[in-house]
């Protein structure tokens, strides 16, 4: 039953990420996500059902238009491989559990969010909001479910420490994280916070560890200069990420010290 569950996931991933691209490139231009339908933004033409399949469509049209044959950026089926990768690890690592559905929308908006900050060094409000509203709602239906109410508890102090040190740190100096950033924590803290608040410590200094690392070899091959502004919220939703998935192993050795 778990493999059907993982396998179902992946499927539903890929459609989701299809979803996501649309919503990657038409959120920051303040466009809306669900009319016209998608189109080749060379040639304007609408893209037929047909080749609206994930992935496979890419495939078969050999990375170009079908009217224009403009090159189709590997983004596309690279956002759908990776919605579907991450979907299908959720469902191996919690299984049959009420708080799987939070995490798929906490992990596919965190994706959304990354490529965003990659490409345009923002995190609009208009995805974190909603991202904020819907992991609160499913994780208060996991609680209602379970009965776990208590971690529902820790995931709102852990959602509320959260954007208070964002907060402050944004206050003290806007150089060192942006407001998106700050917008950002509560949802984090909330959907690591579910899961213990050892997560939530975890998800930040992976987060930062990352930033770090990228940051001195950029520095050092003078890709990037001191003056310029780094997509945080992409080294925050990796952070996530790998205490999501990787977080029982690592924080496992430190739980034998208690």
């Amino acid at each position: 039953m778990l493999g059907l569950l993982i396998g179902g996931c992946a499927l539903f991933g890929l459609a989701i990420g299809s979803f996501l691209n649309v919503v990657i490139y038409r959120v920051p231009r303040h466009q809306s996500i669900v009319s016209p339908r998608s189109a080749c933004p060379t040639c304007g033409v609408a893209i037929l059902e047909r080749d609206n399949i994930p992935v496979l469509s890419w495939l078969l049209l050999k990375r170009r238009c079908r009217n224009c044959r403009s090159p189709i950026t590997a983004r596309y089926p690279l956002v759908e491989l990776a919605c579907s990768g991450l979907f299908a690890g959720a469902a191996a690592r919690v299984g049959f559990n009420w708080e799987l559905p939070a995490l798929l929308v906490l992990l596919a908006s965190l994706l959304a969010l990354a490529c965003i900050d990659l490409e345009l060094l923002v995190l609009p409000k208009l995805i974190v909001y909603p991202t904020l509203a819907g992991v609160a709602s499913l994780l208060v239906l996991a609680a209602i479910a379970t009965g776990e109410w208590q971690k529902l508890l820790v995931a709102g102090l852990c959602a509320v420490g959260w954007f208070v040190a964002f907060f402050a740190l944004n206050f003290i100096n806007p150089r060192y994280l942006g407001f998106g950033d700050v917008r950002l924590a509560p949802v984090l803290g909330l959907g690591l916070g579910w899961l213990g608040w050892r997560y939530v410590v975890l998800g930040f200094f992976v987060a930062n560890l990352i930033g770090a690392v990228i940051g001195i070899v950029l520095l050092a091959t003078k890709r990037m200069t001191r003056e310029q502004q780094i997509p945080y919220g992409v080294f925050l939703a990796l952070g996530a990420a790998l205490a999501i998935y990787a977080g029982p192993e690592i924080l496992a050795p430190l739980q034998r010290f208690h």
